[in-house]
């Protein structure tokens, strides 16, 4: 079958909620669970496209998915065509704003069209978009949260064994400098000198407090300093940037690709990493990673590292993909982890595909 006979029918979607074996404690919230919105596209040659989405609250859902049905029901029978339909669906909710869940359901939309196309190629994502699989590599962000600094050490030295890593993602911004100190102290003890950490403020200091903070751990060595402000600020995001030596990094709060450009315009980061939920999906990170490309700037992934270790191989300054395994419990074959690399599976498609029996245990109730 080729790609352009594929049409839109309909979409099947349903909610399940995940026990996280390391809870989030950071400063955005404590999460013990983690939503997912599941994506069943269906067309009418009967090839089905899959993706997820991971809205962070559970009763975000309510409004999501809807949203995606809408969607699929204007485009009935239409010709599935990603480019195309990510500038119709915007059109379609640019009245009440192009961020936030609007942008959510087109990209979740997205990413299930494209795996449909892929699969319709019989083909992986990476090679359908002109690239191969091979290995990408990845830090582990299953853990290091805002937790009792007597618990990282061992914690550190679990995270590195869970694929042979040697980068680990540290989340700092407790209320004294010392405290933090203490914890990147802990995690080399377990990891070693060498372990690159990626530090994660969680978007919780203001200006001031970041400014000092990050200028009294900036001769640690650190791989980067991520989200230390909101991450609309980005005239403070710039001053940090140009006043620190370890690397600034922003981007999952990037909703579309112009966001991304404007912040490089601003010289608001070092570095990037979009989240495929607020990007635009895959056609979203495509444009991203155009824009990063011309700018020579690296680009990082952002959660759903099935799909992005697809496009990492098709980014040109493609950086580090973020592991997490928190949606493992519901996918019937899990990416395997080597030597702190991902590694694409051959089939075709994202590789994305549900098990139902877990499924069926983690459902959402209504």
């Amino acid at each position: 079958m080729t790609t352009e006979a594929l049409t839109y029918h309909s979409v099947t979607t349903r909610a399940v909620i995940i026990p996280l074996k390391r809870p989030v404690v950071s400063r955005v919230g404590l999460f013990k669970d983690w939503p997912l919105i599941l994506i069943d596209l269906q067309t009418n040659q009967g090839i089905i496209g899959r993706a997820y989405l991971e809205p962070y609250l559970a009763r975000s859902v309510r409004y999501i998915i809807p949203a995606i049905h809408d969607l699929v029901t204007a485009l009935k029978d239409r010709p599935i065509a990603p480019f195309d339909d990510f500038q119709a669906n915007r059109k379609a909710f640019s009245l009440i704003g192009l961020q936030g869940v609007a942008m959510i359901a087109i990209s979740g939309l997205d990413m299930a069209c494209w795996d449909a196309r892929a699969k319709a190629s019989n083909l992986p994502l990476a090679r359908l978009l002109g690239g191969d699989l091979g290995p990408v590599p990845a830090y582990n962000s299953n853990g290091l949260w805002l937790t009792p600094l007597e618990t990282l050490e061992e914690e550190a030295a679990e995270l590195v064994k869970e694929g042979d890593f040697t980068s680990l993602k540290l989340r700092l911004g407790r209320a004294k400098a010392a405290d933090d100190m203490a914890a990147v102290n802990a995690v080399r003890r377990a990891a070693g000198d060498d372990v690159n950490l990626m530090c994660d403020f969680n978007q919780g200091q203001t200006l001031g407090d970041a400014l000092a903070r990050c200028h009294a751990l900036d001769d640690q060595g650190l791989y980067w300093f991520e989200e230390p402000i909101p991450y609309d600020e980005i005239t403070g995001y710039a001053q940090l940037t140009r006043e620190l030596a370890t690397p600034v990094q922003l981007g999952e709060n990037f909703y579309g690709p112009r966001a991304l450009s404007e912040a490089l315009e601003a010289h608001a980061g070092d570095y990037v990493m979009p989240d495929l939920m607020r990007i635009g999906g895959v056609t979203g990170w495509l444009r991203s990673a155009a824009i990063a490309g011309a700018s020579g700037v690296p680009m990082s992934t952002h959660l759903y590292p099935e799909v992005s270790a697809h496009l990492m191989r098709v980014t040109e300054t493609a950086h580090w993909l973020e592991w997490q395994d928190w949606c493992n419990p519901i996918l019937a074959e899990p990416y395997t982890l080597k030597d702190g690399h991902l590694l694409i599976p051959d089939r075709p498609g994202n590789g994305v595909d549900w098990n139902e029996e877990a499924v069926s245990q983690y459902l959402m109730a209504d």
